[in-house]
């Protein structure tokens, strides 16, 4: 569904796929009850979900006072948050970190309404402040108090990989929809190279070969990312019985095509240009979109990084321990 909403606009994709991340984040990190509720009122009341978790941010903090918990701090980054009923994050509650969540109108809350990227526009992923938010005892998830000494619910290892998976696919249908409108502008539009002896631009040979290659990389890519979703479904499947040799090979092949696809999708948005030609660039197309959107989002944590697990679990069987990036 990510990526069929990919092809048309990147922006959308995103918030689906990050309404899906975190509300099922919330609902493996919940205890049975909080989860039935949670699953519940999503339905029921057509909730949509956002979070404030940027772990590049300081972390927020949640202390009690005499009526429950309170909330303050403040995030760069927080994507769905402004358009969300319910609104997950991180917080330090003395020395132990729990996972809160919150409902989007709570007083106290501020958006800074100031995500200015050039792609990505629609995503309101700007800044975020909680300032002396009131906090319900079941607004936070899991076992309460919680011990350093407790381990999560297997399934919340695999939080990461499934926001990277999501990531490729919207990769991948922006790169799709880039190459579909592409074919249509050279069917409808374009013209062919005055040396090329032929008459229609889709039948220019380096329009052919161009465009095949595109096609190839994307549709290797795309094997990939099914390759990914095969295991993390495995992974899913296996509950509380996950192991971590199981969650790591499903990581370091959702890493894997989190590297391929992020070449392959701006590669595909640039290059269309050199399909469609010089009149493609005209404001009133706006095939600058798919680049830009992929430009923007491809930064969100760096390819490198991935790459590096990648080796790093082909080589040594582990990735580098980082709970919001690996």
């Amino acid at each position: 569904m990510v990526r069929s909403l990919a092809r048309a606009d990147t922006s959308i994709a995103q918030i689906l796929s990050y309404h899906y991340l975190l509300s099922h984040s919330a609902f493996w990190r919940a205890t049975d009850e909080q989860r039935r509720r949670l699953v519940r009122h999503s339905v029921d009341q057509k909730w949509f979900w956002g979070g404030a978790s940027n772990p590049r941010d300081a972390q927020a903090v949640l202390t009690a006072d005499a009526s429950g918990f309170r909330l303050n701090g403040r995030k760069t980054f927080a994507s769905n948050a402004s358009l969300a009923d319910r609104i997950t994050l991180r917080a330090a509650f003395g020395d132990n970190i729990v996972l809160i969540a919150l409902p989007g109108t709570s007083e106290g809350i501020t958006h800074g309404n100031d995500w200015d990227a050039f792609g990505q526009r629609l995503t309101e992923s700007g800044s975020i402040e909680f300032s002396n938010v009131r906090v319900e005892r079941d607004d936070i998830l899991g076992p309460f108090p919680p011990k350093p000494s407790d381990p999560l619910p297997a399934l919340t290892s695999l939080v990461v990989p499934i926001h990277q998976l999501l990531f490729v696919n919207f990769y991948l249908g922006t790169a799709e929809g880039a190459l579909e409108e592409a074919k249509r502008y050279i069917q409808a539009q374009a013209k062919p190279w005055q040396t090329s002896g032929v008459t229609q631009a889709s039948e220019d040979p380096y329009i052919l070969e161009l465009y095949g290659s595109l096609l190839s990389d994307l549709r290797a890519s795309a094997a990939l990312a099914e390759a990914a979703a095969v295991e993390i479904e495995a992974a899913i499947e296996s509950g509380a019985s996950l192991g971590q040799e199981q969650r790591t090979s499903a990581a370091a092949t959702v890493y894997a095509a989190k590297v391929n696809s992020s070449k392959v999708a701006l590669d595909v948005a640039s290059r269309i240009f050199d399909l469609m030609g010089a009149r493609s660039t005209s404001n009133r197309y706006g095939f600058d979109r798919f680049w830009r959107n992929v430009r923007t989002h491809t930064l969100h944590d760096p390819i490198a990084y991935k790459a590096r697990e990648v080796g790093n679990f082909a080589l040594n069987r582990r990735i580098t321990p980082d709970p919001l990036y690996t």
